[in-house]
């Protein structure tokens, strides 16, 4: 475990431990640990899923009630208990108003994006006017790309990163073969070094500074999906914008998970989807984020023209929307990008999960993932070498992680690998009323969330790890 400038779990978590007489590793140390997180009573605004209504469960080996142990909110994340309540009260609106409900009600459909849009501003650091709450996370980065990449003959590239999620690489190749460039010589991927999976800043950096001034668009994510690294997009701008590309994020990771300040660190653009961090459900509605340097307001004051865009009705002021005119009066700022109606039962769980977020503060969340994921890093760690020692083989990985040590550079989630097969052990951990996700072709992400999660399940699930790897041990001695 790496510790930097002070920042270290492992040497926090000992400290505490040695305070209470207990050792890390104890039962009484992970309770003492919920006992004063101060976000412990949010989990019961959560459900919970049952370990007897889990696929692939053994009931013999847990127990049926039981709630299962869920670190997969970086893939889904948990139902707010209001989803049901406010989900139920727009269908009853429904049922009983019709066409009325448009304008009435405590969530007016014609405008209910609307209502989402501070809360979501303040999770990126944005100002409202530069959020809007709309469509999907892929369909809201084509509309930004419509808008950001203007290639020219000198500069047509697009930097992006060799691993990133394929919607983004989908999204890129489309973009640069739609202005008749060939993916092939416009995109530019940075990739790690070898027998590395994280990037280096320092690459990503150096690739900036020596293509910037053919890379129309740097874009990248906030948090890698496969690895779980947190890159420092503050710096990224920065050199991007000092080779004047146009900057933009993939925040789908990266949202409720880390700390954003988007306007302050100059970003040009950024989408994320609302189903994993922010727990809105599958395929919950998307956001962006568009500078206020870029609205149409400021860049007729400096003498420049709007950006063109893709635009729809929706995007047009609320006031005069209905009147009919085929005039052109968008919404000043991000508001202007919406093209149409936004669905009200996607919006609806999305503000059970924002509320929950208004009611805490973020530095307690940030304080817990800091010292929850590193209690998970520094258990597995202590499981690595347990296991190793087991073995004889006192260098081996029995347990790999492949997300950065420095609580700096990561979120909620570690990426592992292991040398038993991959499947092998998802499927046990999956029997014991476990949840995480694998992802190929190495990795199993664990991501125990500040907000529901508790030391104890961080506890409870290193042994079960620890029976499921130790079964390929006993069968081999």
């Amino acid at each position: 475990m790496t510790c930097t400038n002070g920042l270290c779990p492992a040497t926090e978590l000992q400290a505490i431990a040695a305070s209470i007489g207990a050792s890390v590793s104890d039962l009484a140390f992970a309770r003492h640990l919920d006992a004063q997180d101060p976000l412990r009573e949010q989990r019961a605004k959560f459900a919970y899923p049952k370990n007897k209504t889990l696929p692939g469960v053994d009931l013999t080996l847990c127990q049926p009630e039981d709630d299962c142990v869920y670190f997969c909110g970086n893939s889904l994340g948990l139902m707010p208990n209001k989803t049901t309540e406010y989900v139920n009260r727009e269908l009853t609106k429904w049922t009983e108003m019709g066409v009325h409900g448009h304008l009435e009600g405590q969530l007016p459909w014609a405008k209910c994006e609307d209502y989402a849009v501070k809360s979501s501003a303040k999770l990126v650091g944005a100002q409202p006017e530069e959020v809007a709450i709309m469509s999907g996370l892929t369909v809201d980065l084509h509309l930004l790309f419509c808008s950001f990449y203007r290639p020219t003959r000198e500069r047509f590239r697009i930097l992006l990163e060799d691993k990133a999620f394929p919607s983004d690489h989908y999204l890129v190749d489309s973009q640069v073969r739609l202005h008749g460039y060939d993916p092939e010589t416009a995109v530019i991927y940075v990739k790690p070094r070898d027998g590395n999976a994280c990037l280096e800043m320092e690459d990503i950096l150096a690739c900036i500074a020596q293509y910037g001034d053919e890379i129309a668009v740097v874009f990248l994510p906030g948090v890698q999906y496969y690895t779980g690294q947190l890159y420092d997009m503050k710096k990224i701008v920065a050199a991007g914008h000092a080779k004047n590309c146009i900057v933009g994020f993939d925040l789908a990771h990266a949202i409720g998970n880390v700390r954003l300040n988007l306007h302050d660190w100059d970003v040009d653009f950024a989408a994320w989807c609302t189903y994993k961090y922010l727990n809105s459900g599958a395929g919950g509605i998307g956001g962006l984020f568009f500078h206020k340097r870029w609205h149409d307001d400021e860049l007729l004051e400096s003498g420049d023209q709007p950006l063109v865009r893709l635009e729809g009705w929706w995007g047009h002021r609320f006031e005069t929307r209905f009147k009919m005119t085929n005039k052109r009066d968008l919404i000043p700022g991000a508001g202007g990008f919406k093209l149409s109606n936004a669905p009200p039962l996607l919006v609806a769980p999305l503000m059970a999960s924002l509320e929950i977020y208004d009611s805490i503060s973020f530095d307690d969340f940030l304080r817990k993932q800091f010292l929850l994921t590193g209690y998970l890093e520094m258990l597995l760690l202590d499981l690595n070498q347990t296991l190793s020692s087991r073995a004889n083989e006192s260098t081996a990985t029995v347990i790999g992680i492949f997300t950065p040590s420095d609580p700096r550079q990561r979120g909620s989630q570690l990426s592992l690998t292991f040398s038993a097969p991959l499947e092998t052990v998802r499927s046990r951990l999956d029997s014991r009323g476990f949840v995480c996700d694998v992802r190929e072709p190495h990795v199993l992400r664990a991501a125990p969330s500040p907000l529901y999660n508790s030391f104890v399940e961080v506890l409870r699930f290193i042994q079960a790890l620890k029976e499921s790897l130790e079964l390929d041990h006993t069968k081999a001695a």
